[in-house]
């Protein structure tokens, strides 16, 4: 199945592509990889999941956070490339989770986004490499950033 198949088939609601807030592209291509910049978790009504994951959100909350960066992220990979059919498989992720300072399941909290991915693109083309921090403030309070990069079909 392809993986914009697997988006109709799971009913899943994109937002809209995010915009640049500063100076710097949402997505580079070079040769066959996509370099996607940092997305916050944008719900489809364009606001955002704000809060640190430890204080004002909980895991559950923060990994629910993490997987609408991963929506986020899919809607910006079909704008810029034409659909997400491009897309061969996950490179690397990097998660970055505005935390309380004794807070400590990162990982946990970046699940989110990558359980997304798996469901995209399978358990080997929608896994990659992966960092997942700890880190405060983010920009706008919100309560995740992802950046990732992707390998495109020939």
């Amino acid at each position: 199945m392809t993986p914009e198949a697997r988006v109709a088939e799971l009913h899943l609601e994109l937002p809209p592509a995010p915009e640049p807030v500063a100076v710097y592209k949402p997505l580079v291509v070079v040769e066959r990889m996509a370099y996607v910049s940092g997305h916050g978790p944008l719900r489809p009504d364009k606001t955002l999941i704000t809060g640190v994951v430890g204080r004002d959100l909980d895991l559950e909350q923060g990994k629910a956070a993490a997987r609408q960066v991963g929506l986020a992220i899919l809607a910006t990979l079909r704008k810029h490339l034409g659909g997400l059919d491009r897309v061969k498989r996950v490179v690397k992720v990097l998660g970055m989770v505005n935390t309380a300072a004794d807070f400590y399941d990162h990982p946990k909290v970046i699940n989110g986004c990558s359980e997304l991915f798996a469901e995209i693109w399978g358990p080997d083309n929608g896994v990659g490499a992966r960092s997942a921090v700890g880190m405060g403030p983010l920009p706008g309070n919100i309560a995740v950033e992802i950046e990732a990069i992707f390998e495109l079909n020939d």
